[in-house]
């Protein structure tokens, strides 16, 4: 997939957009530069929110993990809405499945109090890095419903085994089916990797 030409970029416009994949596979960097697509574009930033849910960037068994849209694009507009959630990756930080449960519901409610801010006053362009967050333990009516207040949705989600561990194996199942759902749901789907 190559996105990252404006005039693929403008495709998205009025559509609903995911990607999904393997960690480190350029998600969080594409969904930044459609930010940065649509401010060079000189769409109003007042008409955009950014939800930014990714844990920050880290190094998991030599494999390059999470990251924030903050890390490729530099927001200097004000914008709608920016809420940068400070998450607990449950894989990476959980010693049992009982924390992982723990830090996953604890991610959930940061989230949806995010989700729910934006509730408040949608604007048309709604970025929403990571996904997975939320889906964790979240509803995937609920995201659905956020997404279609927004006419142009671009969106990114974890979807992959990388980061697995003995604690994880049933809590990544459940994860990977809601985001096979979600993914079903929206309109232009994207597989990174």
């Amino acid at each position: 997939m190559q996105q990252d030409e404006p005039e693929v970029l403008q495709k998205y416009i009025d559509h609903h957009t995911i990607l999904y994949g393997e960690s480190n596979t350029g998600k969080t960097k594409r969904t930044a530069m459609f930010l940065q697509y649509l401010i060079d574009s000189k769409m109003d930033p007042k008409t955009i929110s950014v939800l930014d849910f990714a844990p920050e960037s880290r190094v998991y068994e030599r494999r390059k993990i999470g990251g924030k849209i903050l890390d490729y694009y530099d927001i200097s507009e004000t914008l709608g809405l920016f809420i940068d959630v400070k998450i607990i990756p449950p894989r990476l930080t959980a010693r049992n499945k009982k924390e992982i449960r723990k830090y996953a519901l604890q991610n959930c409610k940061l989230t949806e109090k995010a989700l729910k801010k934006y509730c408040e006053n949608p604007t048309t362009i709604l970025l929403i890095n990571d996904i997975s967050i939320y889906l964790q333990k979240g509803s995937l009516k609920f995201i659905l419903k956020i997404i279609k207040k927004s006419t142009t949705f671009y969106g990114n989600s974890y979807y992959g085994s990388s980061i697995d561990n003995k604690y994880s194996k049933n809590f990544s199942k459940i994860e990977s089916k809601k985001i096979s759902r979600l993914i079903k749901n929206i309109e232009f789907s994207f597989f990174t990797g």
